[in-house]
């Protein structure tokens, strides 16, 4: 028996369309989890506005989404793990489970990873902008009661920030400075702060998103990063090294220990490096231009490590306890707060992914994270929050 869907489909650049799909009942492993909540990515947003994203071009309609929560409505007969009505946190990529880098326990590198909504592979695995998927149960996390659907679906670029702040090896007490007051650069910084940084500073060149941070509990300080270019390298690399040089200033911080850079811009990437103290490390969290110049001689004289990081692996329990961490904590952050704006209904998807492209909407308030309602029944008019 199978049960007919509605799919948020995308055929090219800017054009969605609602289709109906035939779900199968799940296998002996899955499950089927009604998809109550989808955050939206910069990645979702490049497909959505280029039909590529960088050199990952689609080569056939493709529902995005990938950052969800839902609720399970079917269960195979094999598993014990979940039950009709929990609901759930989904990991929607797939590795290979036999490689080298799986066996490691680094399968978000897996040169065979299947992932919801990206291009990569061929065929496409389609994404969460869905009523309902079917997903393997061993990738479905259980919600505890007092974690809402939304924030199940913000585990996902929490995952990443969590994945970034294991490969620094930030000890306790560290100094951090956040390049970039995205979703996920919020994220890395409130990691950060609730596993123990003693000063988090945040830098953007939007106001609104740093103060939002601030008065959230997502960092302790900020920078406002000025919006100034240089005519050649020679001078970028000297209003790079000046810019480190403010954010040093910064409640006396200094060089600091660790970075994380998470807006790909070269200006940022470039005093990144010379905001890090020797024997420091910089993170390069955000996914921005693949060919950059960069100061390496300050980075190597000082021994700065430069260190990849790409999406996560084994994170989702530890980030469930995180965002109960920070509930129960009087500083902040509240997590709940990143979702600015909530779509309900497939057929809300290009509104949503319109206000998505945009850091404030029409009445001036501050765009973050833009969240799509994809389960059956939804209502058609938006809502923001």
């Amino acid at each position: 028996m199978s049960t007919q869907i509605q799919a948020s489909v995308l055929h090219g650049v800017k054009d969605l369309r609602i289709e109906s799909r035939e779900l199968p009942q799940p296998t002996a492993n899955e499950v089927q989890v009604r998809i109550a909540s989808t955050g939206l990515c910069g990645s979702d947003l490049h497909y959505y506005s280029h039909y590529r994203n960088g050199d990952i071009l689609v080569r056939e309609p493709l529902s995005l989404g990938h950052e969800s929560a839902g609720v399970v409505t079917a269960v195979g007969s094999s598993v014990t793990s979940l039950s009709t009505g929990d609901k759930v946190a989904l990991e929607v990529g797939l590795p290979c489970g036999q490689c080298q880098r799986c066996k490691e326990g680094r399968y978000n590198i897996c040169k065979e990873m299947k992932f919801r909504s990206s291009g990569k592979s061929f065929p496409h695995f389609q994404g969460t902008l869905q009523e309902r998927i079917n997903h393997p149960a061993e990738w479905c996390y259980k919600l505890p009661e007092d974690v809402s659907l939304d924030v199940g679906a913000l585990l996902e670029p929490l995952g990443v920030a969590l994945h970034a702040f294991r490969r620094s090896q930030v000890l306790q007490g560290a100094t951090v400075l956040v390049f970039g007051a995205g979703a996920v650069g919020l994220l890395c910084a409130a990691v950060a702060k609730l596993k123990g940084a003693s000063k988090v500073i945040i830098a953007d060149i939007d106001a609104g998103r740093l103060e939002f941070a601030v008065k959230n509990g997502f960092a302790h300080s900020s920078y406002t990063v000025p919006m100034r270019r240089g005519k050649d390298i020679d001078e970028s690399l000297a209003i790079a090294k000046e810019t480190a040089g403010e954010i040093g200033k910064v409640d006396s911080v200094g060089e600091v220990d660790t970075v994380f850079e998470c807006t790909g811009v070269p200006s940022c990437v470039q005093a990144a490096i010379y905001a890090a103290r020797a024997g420091g490390r910089l993170m390069l969290v955000g996914m921005g231009h693949p060919i950059q110049t960069l100061p390496l001689g300050a980075a190597a004289l000082r021994e700065v490590d430069i260190v990849g990081v790409f999406r996560y692996a084994n994170t989702y329990p530890e980030s469930i306890e995180i965002v109960q961490q920070a509930a129960r904590s009087s500083e902040g952050p509240d997590f709940s707060k990143l979702v600015t704006h909530r779509y309900s209904g497939l057929q809300e998807a290009s509104k949503a992914f319109d206000m998505a492209g945009k850091t404030k909407d029409a009445d001036g308030k501050l765009v973050l994270k833009v969240v799509i309602d994809s389960s059956e029944g939804a209502a058609s008019a938006s809502s923001k929050l």
